[in-house]
């Protein structure tokens, strides 16, 4: 909480002098209500940094159990893994098959959309490959490009196509659902143009997904057997990566990094050297966004933290 919203709380509670025992609880209110409302999302005096740079074009970052980051170098097909404690960068998989969006799940295993093979594919903390999904109706899936892995262990990616020399094999650009138990792969939205970016919330409630041709990101119900319902507008800009924060906030990547509400209401904006493509919360307290922008890695301290893996 600021100092000034501290001095609020006081003069509002100059008067209340009969009622100590509750002042600290009208305080602790008022700055859950404010905390907002002048603040920003990053910390005091905070500025956005390179950590490394001197890749292709960087995206899919997602951090273990440690707050340790792991992103692509989609042109040049690996996966990176930079050491928070450390700061030292190493290569975690040499040939990714042009890997994009990625998520760790429980186990600290790392979940990976594979778009040179149409597979999602998890790799354990040894670099051993296996396969979730590769087909749906008997095809090869397009080429899944991001995803987010729910509380109960089920995984939703989108699957595009972007590139000239890919085609689309499916009968359209959808959004899937892999089962917690990995027995099956579930189509659970095909009224997308081109979707995109993904995440949900910690509380597996509500998931967020981007249709980035459309230009706008939508939030849907997810039912107790994963399927979504209640499709509403959330946002409409033209999107790559989201993530959330503690407050519920859904960081989006466009040419800057775009905040919003859990309303659908813009409260901040992030200024990049690099046109962002996508975000997600590490370190150990979850308050460094680390930010992929074509050849660089950037990030920022926060005073919000973030709730996904």
């Amino acid at each position: 909480m600021g100092k000034g919203q501290w001095d609020r709380c006081r003069l509002f509670t100059a008067d209340l002098t009969p009622m100590k025992h509750v002042l600290p609880f009208l305080c602790v209110c008022l700055m859950s209500a404010a905390v907002f409302a002048d603040d920003s999302v990053t910390a005091p005096g905070a500025a956005v940094e390179k950590v490394v740079d001197g890749f292709g074009f960087t995206e899919g970052p997602a951090v273990n159990s440690n707050g340790d980051l792991y992103f692509v170098d989609d042109p040049n097909s690996k996966i990176y893994f930079w050491s928070v404690a450390d700061k030292k960068l190493s290569v975690f998989v040499e040939k990714s098959e042009h890997a994009n969006g990625m998520f760790v799940d429980k186990d600290d295993n790392l979940v990976v959309c594979e778009g040179g093979t149409g597979c999602v594919v998890s790799y354990d903390k040894n670099g051993s490959r296996t396969v979730l999904a590769s087909t749906f109706n008997g095809k090869r899936l397009n080429k899944p490009n991001d995803l987010w892995i729910a509380p109960n262990g089920g995984v939703y990616f989108t699957d595009p196509v972007y590139g000239k020399e890919f085609k689309v094999i499916q009968d359209g650009e959808h959004v899937y659902y892999i089962l917690p138990d990995k027995s099956q792969l579930v189509r659970v939205a095909d009224d997308f143009v081109k979707p995109n970016g993904i995440i949900g919330t910690p509380d597996g409630k509500t998931l967020y997904i981007t249709d980035q041709a459309a230009g706008k990101v939508w939030r849907y119900n997810i039912q107790p057997d994963g399927t979504l319902n209640v499709k509403k507008l959330f946002a409409q800009p033209a999107v790559d990566g989201m993530t959330i924060d503690n407050f519920g906030n859904v960081y989006i990547t466009e040419k800057e990094i775009l905040v919003f509400n859990k309303d659908g209401k813009e409260i901040q904006r992030i200024k990049v050297p690099e046109v962002p493509s996508n975000v997600c919360f590490g370190g150990k307290d979850r308050k460094t966004l680390f930010i992929t922008a074509r050849t660089s890695i950037y990030s920022i301290q926060m005073n919000v933290h973030g709730v996904n893996r």
